[in-house]
């Protein structure tokens, strides 16, 4: 009997042997033109690519199937990191799937399809064939890092091989809509990495809605299920961090819920559970760290100067912007303390994203050089001393360095210029030449900071942005783009 089972275990897995042994002969076999990637997930040659043509040309119109023994849903196919076009899903006899696309076969020497597999919960890896040459279809080596950034920045921009910051943001209410949600945001991603860029990806509820009104739970799930979601993206992987809203503090920001502002109890509920028992882990910081614990979560920024909210925790100033701030990190703070203690870990930010913009025409400037403004001091006095212009982020620094479990954190300047916001005077219209080459230099001092974002380069949906533009370049703004071109290559 011990005889038997043994002969039947060996008929049984022989097949099995037999499958593996084929895989190793084709690895091991010149085949020029294709590569075939599959994921450790299946030990079996699935999923299968045809091309029709097989061995399209540039220019050539291609059919593609793709054939596997599991009926994924939501998938998706790309080439070059951009979705072909559907055609649609078969099951054939012998339980396999098929699906197809088509495409047109880009002017390159190789190029990648990637067959992902439910995408409605952000999408993973399945298969992936090479066209060509593996090597040409890996990303550009990253040049040396740079603090310098943009937001929105073009694709068509010469980064002169430098590290940069790329800051991008998508809505968790257009999960699915063009430009905003998750396909079209991970194309950009992609082209970022081409060009070796380090890419942060800003998380708002929707637009005129930055995060979930407070005492919204509906809202606040479907905002937890999105940050899933771009967090198991494949596509997303190598993003360095999601920002979680910006400008909740300003009215303009809560639009859609105006009875129900985002208070700083509130954003620190959804950041990391402040105020729910410690074992609850619907927060943002933990449903992404579940999922990926490479991806920093990062405290969303604060619009200075905004009076239309404060914070039950005074700074010296007792100015909104910064009581607002202040009450915040201190309920991060409890928050992470009261966690650790329940021996609950990871339940701090990764680091803050600031607002600093210039005010090269503040009053305090009287009878000094304009684009010295990022280096010089200037408290207001009906502001209790606080910044008025720049070194606003030192205010901020303040309180992020006062909590025990925030202090040092990294701190990312991503947004800057000089939008004069009071006297609603553009960039285009006030920018001093040198200002950003001063902003760049105060920054290299400040090791706390690593990066400093101009708010912003392209933006494609209209021309309400040209006059912040450093692409268009209109006005004074000429200045602000040659500058930063010259300080990429400096840097």
């Amino acid at each position: 009997m011990k005889g038997l089972t043994r002969f039947q275990g060996l008929w049984r897995y022989g097949w099995i042997l037999a499958a593996v042994a084929l895989l190793l002969l084709v690895a091991l076999l010149p085949i020029e033109g294709w590569v075939i990637v599959a994921p450790r997930e299946s030990a079996l040659p699935w999923p299968q690519f045809t091309l029709d043509p097989p061995a399209p040309r540039p220019g050539d119109l291609v059919r593609v199937t793709v054939t596997d023994v599991t009926p994924w849903a939501f998938v998706q196919l790309t080439v070059q990191d951009h979705p072909a076009d559907v055609l649609g899903t078969d099951q054939r006899a012998g339980g396999l799937w098929t699906w197809s696309w088509l495409f047109t076969a880009p002017e390159t020497e190789s190029y990648a399809l990637t067959f992902y597999r439910d995408c409605h919960l952000g999408c993973v890896e399945r298969g992936r064939v090479v066209l060509g040459s593996p090597v040409a279809t890996a990303p550009s080596p990253a040049g040396l890092p740079a603090r310098l950034g943009l937001v929105f920045p073009s694709l068509e921009r010469d980064w002169h091989g430098r590290a940069g910051w790329a800051v991008e943001v998508t809505y968790a209410h257009q999960a699915e809509a063009a430009y905003w949600g998750v396909d079209d945001l991970a194309t950009r991603v992609a082209a970022h990495r081409a060009q070796g860029l380090r890419v942060l990806v800003r998380v708002d509820y929707d637009q005129q809605q930055s995060l979930p009104p407070t005492g919204d739970y509906i809202a606040l799930s479907e905002y937890l299920e999105y940050v899933r979601r771009l967090a198991r993206d494949a596509r997303l992987r190598d993003v360095v961090g999601i920002i979680v809203g910006a400008d909740y503090n300003a009215t303009e920001a809560n639009a859609l819920a105006p009875e129900q502002p985002v208070t700083p109890e509130w954003y620190a509920r959804l950041f990391n559970g402040y105020g729910e028992p410690v074992a609850h882990s619907d927060n943002v910081v933990q449903a992404v760290r579940a999922v990926n614990p490479n991806l920093r979560v990062l405290v969303g920024p604060l619009r200075p100067w905004v009076f239309d909210q404060d914070g039950v925790q005074r700074t010296d100033a007792d100015v909104p912007w910064l009581n607002y701030m202040n009450t915040l990190v201190a309920l991060l703070d409890e928050t992470v303390r009261a966690k650790s203690a329940a021996g609950i870990p990871l339940a701090a930010p990764d680091g803050f994203d600031v607002q600093a913009p210039g005010r090269p025409d503040a009053p305090e400037m009287a009878g000094r050089e304009r684009a010295s403004e990022p280096r010089l001091d200037l408290p207001r006095a009906a502001w209790g001393g606080a910044q008025a212009g720049f070194r606003v982020y030192r205010d901020w620094l303040a309180i992020i360095n006062a909590y025990p479990t925030t202090q040092g954190l990294p701190v990312y300047i991503i947004s800057t210029n000089t939008f004069d916001r009071e006297a609603k005077i553009p960039p285009a219209q006030n920018y001093p030449r040198g200002w950003l080459t001063t902003a760049a230099q105060v920054v290299a001092s400040e090791p706390q900071i690593v990066a400093l974002c101009w708010f912003m380069d392209e933006f494609p949906h209209g021309d309400e942005w040209d006059w912040f533009s450093l692409t268009e370049r209109p006005g004074r703004l000429v200045d602000a783009a040659e500058e930063f071109d010259s300080l990429l290559r400096a840097e």
